[in-house]
């Protein structure tokens, strides 16, 4: 370890009991009659979980390290542990200063605290006096763009209006290592671009650490020179950031065609909320994989509870290297300028003969602009095109994302040009 290093993650490991029962009672009748049943059932019995095994890295004072593996992979439990949230089962970690981590919307603000009331909280626990945080309230809220919203109690801001905030605070309240995950995904595409402006400026000129996880390629790409790959709670490979994402790709399934959320953790806002989404083939089945020559469908299910007048939603679509592709809405073809109550779909088609062989991910949207909603999620739905045609006499994969069918022509009786 290194003068440099701030932190020094040694072999760590974090294994979680599980208990087989199923329910646990949360009533008096519910309790009375588990005690009841307990002289006619087995006794119950513990599972163990390995969420990480043996993980190991350092980072040095200016190092942007990128975390990144698929969903399962031990990353969440990894910052928690690095943000003491919890501890590990075994296995040493050295932090050399002050940790600011924005893991997930809900957490580190007290909901009943107004926006100026947390920023004094935030800095307090982090060390900081008065004097300190008073110095840096006018960047926070001006970063933050959240003047107007300053004595309202935060559980009143929308899940974007309450990352801005955090983000803001983390990143300015001088923490020497900043941890950020995935939670930035719903906040406005411009904002992201403010934050990962932020997250280069806190390393390359103030020298602090900084940890990010993200399924955005291009962030991670644009901001790291290393990263670490995680999978099965393991670190399978630590180094330049090109090959790790290259490795990444490789351990990645192409994904299901259908996601579709619960009540508990399906995206919603202002009377919004999204059920599921889909990629149908030209069969209208759910399908990972299309060819390059058959149309296709994306569908988006969701629920309205309230009359919501200027409701667009809409998608965003990249390939897995973090090239954005495009980005679209069924705000020109709405049935009515407000969409009533109701469950609903919403079908964006693609012809064929549109994108070239590669991967691509979607994330989704819902607003209205200037009013109750605006939710964008994270990449979270993945669909593969194969091109079976031959181009010539080869068979190889022409450049770029589009590959249209464009039609030549060959003619020696034309006129010269100029």
């Amino acid at each position: 370890m290194s003068s440099d290093t701030v932190i020094s993650v040694r072999n760590i490991g974090k294994t979680f009991r599980i208990a087989s029962t199923q329910h646990r009672a949360t009533t008096l009748a519910e309790l009375v009659a588990q005690k009841l049943r307990k002289p006619f059932t087995r006794h119950s019995r513990e599972t163990e979980f390995e969420a990480l095994h043996d993980v190991s890295f350092e980072v040095d004072r200016g190092e942007v390290l990128g975390i990144i593996g698929r969903n399962g992979a031990g990353k969440s439990t990894l910052l928690k542990i690095l943000s003491q949230i919890t501890p590990p089962t075994r296995g040493e970690i050295d932090l050399h200063g002050r940790v600011g981590a924005l893991l997930e919307v809900g957490t580190g603000f007290h909901p009943e605290l107004t926006g100026r009331e947390n920023i004094y909280l935030n800095g307090a626990i982090l060390g900081m006096n008065r004097r300190e945080i008073d110095r840096e309230f006018d960047s926070i809220v001006a970063f933050a763009e959240t003047e107007q919203f300053l004595d309202v109690p935060v559980k009143r801001y929308s899940s974007g209006m309450y990352v801005r905030l955090a983000f803001s605070v983390a990143a300015h309240l001088r923490p020497d290592i900043l941890i950020v995950d995935e939670v930035l995904a719903v906040g406005d595409l411009a904002f992201q671009r403010k934050c990962l402006g932020k997250m280069g400026e806190i390393a390359r000129e103030e020298g602090r650490a900084v940890l990010l996880v993200s399924h955005n390629a291009a962030a991670v790409r644009a901001l790291c020179e290393r990263a670490i790959l995680l999978d099965r709670g393991r670190v399978v490979h630590d180094g330049e950031v090109n090959d790790v994402l290259r490795s990444y790709l490789d351990i990645e399934p192409s994904g299901a065609a259908v996601l579709t959320w619960t009540e508990t953790n399906a995206p919603r806002e202002g009377g919004f909320r999204y059920r599921s989404v889909a990629v149908l083939n030209s069969r209208g089945e759910p399908a990972s994989v299309l060819s390059h020559d058959e149309p296709f469908t994306i569908r988006l299910e969701y629920e309205l509870d309230r009359p919501l007048p200027g409701l667009r939603v809409g998608f965003l679509m990249q390939t897995t290297e973090g090239v954005e592709v495009c980005g679209s809405n069924d705000v020109h073809v709405a049935d009515e300028e407000t969409r009533q109550p109701g469950r609903k779909f919403s079908e964006c088609r693609f012809p064929a003969h549109l994108l070239n062989e590669g991967r691509y991910q979607l994330r989704f949207g819902a607003d209205v602009p200037h009013g109750p909603v605006y939710i964008l999620t994270p990449y979270c739905l993945e669909f593969s095109v194969e091109d079976h045609e031959r181009h010539g006499e080869s068979r190889y994969r022409l450049p770029g994302v589009l590959r249209p069918a464009l039609h030549w022509a060959i003619d020696s009786t034309s006129p010269a040009i100029g």
